[in-house]
């Protein structure tokens, strides 16, 4: 079947530098989406942020191994779009925070729980097939619109501001990767649970240095924090692109580069 066909692996591997370009691609996501939708009709925003995911993610499907400005182009999209879903619910529905976090977690956890009982597996490393990246990049958009809906729940709802949010969320990104160290903590629960942190994390800065000085901000403006963003993503992903530090050698490979 389509969905059951042997891929390539469609995404990179767990690097320093993953970690850091997935949170420019959140604090973008917050700075982009924001900067669209209060500059531009929010209607017409939200419509072109749903095509660009889509374009991005055909392109992403129909390569047949991991390309680093496709997987990244993306998760930037994701991050645009999901940031607007999450603003949907609150700004135009006037659904409070916290219950949006409530509604991206329950649908999170039946999307896991769907992928686990089809595949027997979360793991990112196990994306070989159409239907298992389906899955993942369903899980993905759910981590960034709860994500999104986390961060301005503890920056708005809870009034810790933005910066002190930020603080917050690194702590608590730090907590997996301690625990699977030092105590055992499954792999797998440890990346999702790391991965839905950068997303709360990312856009809080983004946020503390974009809003102005009477929200608790540094006023950059989030026009400036939306390019500043794109220029550090555009630069790291070369770098991938280039370098390939992100894709897995094969022994063989490795031992014919060596000169084995």
């Amino acid at each position: 079947m389509f969905l059951d066909r042997p891929l390539a692996k469609k995404v990179p591997e767990l690097t320093i530098y993953f970690w850091v370009i997935k949170v420019l691609t959140t604090g973008m996501g917050e700075a982009t989406s924001d900067y669209f939708v209060h500059t531009y009709n929010p209607y017409l925003a939200v419509a072109l942020g749903a095509v660009a995911l889509a374009i991005a993610l055909l392109w992403q499907l129909y390569v047949r191994r991991y390309i680093a400005w496709a997987y990244w182009l993306a998760v930037a999209m994701v991050a645009v779009f999901g940031t607007m879903a999450a603003g949907i619910l609150h700004v135009y529905l006037g659904v409070p925070y916290i219950f949006s976090a409530v509604i991206y977690g329950t649908a999170l956890a039946i999307i896991f729980a769907l992928w686990y009982l089809s595949e027997r597996t979360l793991s990112v490393h196990s994306i070989y097939t159409r239907r298992r990246e389906l899955f993942y990049w369903a899980a993905v958009l759910a981590t960034f619109a709860l994500g999104t809906a986390a961060g301005d729940m503890t920056s708005v709802s809870f009034q810790l501001g933005f910066f002190a949010s930020g603080v917050l969320f690194a702590v608590v990104f730090a907590i997996p990767g301690v625990a699977y160290r030092l105590f055992g903590l499954n792999e797998i629960v440890a990346f999702w649970f790391a991965y839905i942190i950068t997303r709360p994390l990312g856009a809080s800065f983004a946020d503390w240095l974009a809003v102005p000085a009477s929200l608790g901000g540094l006023n950059l403006g989030k026009g400036t924090v939306s390019i500043a963003s794109w220029i550090l993503i555009i630069a790291f992903v070369a770098y991938m692109a280039i370098s390939h530090r992100d894709v897995k050698r094969s022994p063989i490979a490795m031992s014919t580069a060596a000169g084995g």
